[in-house]
């Protein structure tokens, strides 16, 4: 069997490694594994950007002790991380609007793996937070493509089916990042962690020439980069994009005061090894992975929204409870965990979906908005986690963030129902009225420039 590869984005169907067979066979299975290797391929590099906050997390009381620091600012690892893959994300989705998605991936990525090998010979704290500040600058072109690449290609359900799928395989990064990052760290120590990011970050590197550009030449925002970033204004004023976006944000929040607060509680107070913390924290992260394609059993997925966090505020208020009166018994701890993931899976599959739905026009800043929200609230929350007491103040914590995702889901309750059937199979989403204005001014500034071509075209 052969097929012809094309180095040109396609203008209709999966732009990734879209192969056309040159027999009769029937093109069922060719889709099949394109768009099998295409979920992948989007779910490896969403899952990137959790290994590369994940997986060092067990190895964190070694690295304080290493460098001879307290807790919070061994914790501002995880922020400094969170803080480079936001303002990635910043500069990163407006440049990936105008030269395209693929290129944006392939340098990102390369940026990466230089900070990873040399955040393995940080002489002291403050080196070793600059290189994951540039760690998070470098992962930060792969997590946010993971959402703007099936926007290109998909809308409504069939978009929404993507995004689950994604979420759902990206639901594993969280039960074996933990697991990896505790075997690596006990085995060869915290450096070879970071050794091992790079490795991964390689590979998806290796496999990125495979990917065709999923935004076509046409579809791109022609006008200057300084004009490409003026687009920021007006999705931040578009009100049903940032409640979702919020709701997102806020939901992120408590999962990242769960995971920088958990290493402490588990390793520390409960007495658990780094390998049994990672395998704890990871079977706990498949209870995201089941909310999120629960959410997708609901007709309307705002009603998935507001059933996780009717959930997620119940657990959190008893995991308050728990932490500080009952606090010597790690099975209310983990009874407490279980319901409060799986409504942040929930959560999570619905606030994506609709967010980059309602943001589409511009799916390169839509999707860096998404990202920068929840990474806002991540580069916040692990420091407060740890003051004054990791038990109490973690809980105070997660209770007001709970508090805020209720606010959130409520006002996504109240936005009229959009979301379409979607296309179906590997067509492209339809323009948007934004991308529908761009190209008449396209082809008007191209009439003004040889106006006898452009009447022969006709």
């Amino acid at each position: 069997m052969k097929y012809n590869y094309s180095d040109e984005p396609e203008a209709a169907g999966l732009r990734f490694d879209n192969m056309k067979k040159q027999d009769t066979d029937s093109t069922q299975p060719t889709e099949a594994v394109n768009f099998t290797f295409f979920v992948a391929y989007m779910a490896a590099l969403s899952a990137f950007g959790s290994f590369v906050n994940d997986m060092f997390v067990p190895a964190m009381p070694e690295m304080r002790d290493s460098f001879g620091c307290s807790v919070s600012t061994i914790q501002l690892g995880l922020t400094m991380g969170m803080v480079g893959l936001a303002i990635g994300q910043l500069v990163l989705g407006p440049v990936s609007d105008k030269y395209g998605r693929k290129p944006t991936l392939m340098w990102s990525l390369a940026v990466f793996m230089i900070a990873g090998i040399v955040s393995v010979f940080s002489p002291d704290v403050c080196f070793f937070l600059v290189c994951r500040f540039v760690q998070g600058l470098g992962a930060s072109g792969g997590y946010f493509l993971a959402r703007t690449i099936p926007t290109d290609l998909y809308s409504g359900r069939m978009l929404a089916k993507t995004m689950a799928l994604i979420g759902a395989i990206n639901g594993i990064a969280p039960a074996t990042a933990p697991v990896l990052g505790g075997f690596v760290a006990h085995a060869w120590g915290w450096q070879a962690v970071f050794v091992f990011l790079t490795v991964i970050a390689l590979a998806v590197f290796a496999f990125a020439p495979r990917m065709k550009e999923s935004l076509p030449y046409e579809r791109r925002n022609h006008g200057t980069l300084l004009g490409a970033f003026r687009n920021y204004g007006t999705m931040l004023r578009n009100r049903r994009f940032m409640v979702h976006t919020l709701l997102k944000g806020t939901a992120l929040g408590i999962l990242f005061a769960y995971v920088s607060s958990a290493t402490f509680i588990i390793q520390r107070h409960f007495g658990y090894s780094e390998i049994h913390f990672g395998l704890i924290v990871g079977v706990n992260a498949l209870f995201v992975v089941l909310g999120s394609m629960l959410a997708l059993k609901f007709k309307m997925l705002k009603t998935a929204g507001f059933a996780g966090a009717i959930i997620l505020i119940v657990s959190v208020t008893a995991l308050g409870v728990v932490l500080f009166f009952f606090n010597d018994s790690f099975i209310l701890y983990e009874i407490c965990l279980v319901p409060m993931l799986f409504g942040l899976g929930m959560l999570f599959s619905m606030s994506n979906t609709l967010a980059m739905n309602e943001g589409r026009s511009d799916a390169g800043v839509a999707s860096a908005i998404l990202g920068i929200t929840g990474y806002v609230f991540g580069a916040i929350v692990p420091p407060l986690t740890g003051l004054n007491g990791v038990l109490q103040a973690s809980a105070i914590v997660i209770f007001s963030l709970g508090v805020l995702v209720v606010i959130f889901a409520v006002m996504s309750w109240k936005i009229p129902a959009d979301l379409d059937s979607g296309t179906t199979g590997g067509s492209p989403a339809p323009e948007s009225r934004q991308q529908q204005v761009r190209k008449k001014n396209s082809k008007f500034a191209e009439f003004l420039q040889n106006p006898v071509k452009c009447n022969q075209n006709q």
